[in-house]
């Protein structure tokens, strides 16, 4: 079957771990990445609700309601240390992008 991905998926525990540590501890950055990659300034709280080897996902508060955003990887990310440095990644791609961005 062509393009069929074979990619392990995470195990529950891990993707537990890593949804707690982030929504945790890290509640302000993920708000910084939806804000910045997602193009949402007027976003007021982001939740990481999942990922996998391709994406991380998150539930994002807009006036509107909450959105789904999806924001793939920029490495293959296939263990728990790539999932980290990955977010990390992101992480700082938002910071730049939003140092770059003037204020409206």
């Amino acid at each position: 079957m062509a393009g069929h991905d074979t990619t392990p998926q995470f195990t529950e525990d891990v993707v537990a771990g890593v949804l707690a540590h982030m929504n945790g501890d890290h509640a302000d950055d993920s708000l910084v990445i939806c804000h910045a990659l997602g193009q949402r300034p007027d976003a007021t709280a982001a939740v990481m609700t999942g990922f996998d080897h391709e994406v991380a996902i998150f539930d994002v508060t807009v006036p509107e309601g909450v959105v789904e955003m999806r924001f793939e990887w920029d490495r293959p990310v296939v263990n728990r240390t790539d999932v980290r440095m990955a977010v990390v990644a992101m992480f700082r791609d938002a910071q730049t992008r939003r140092e770059a961005t003037p204020e409206r």
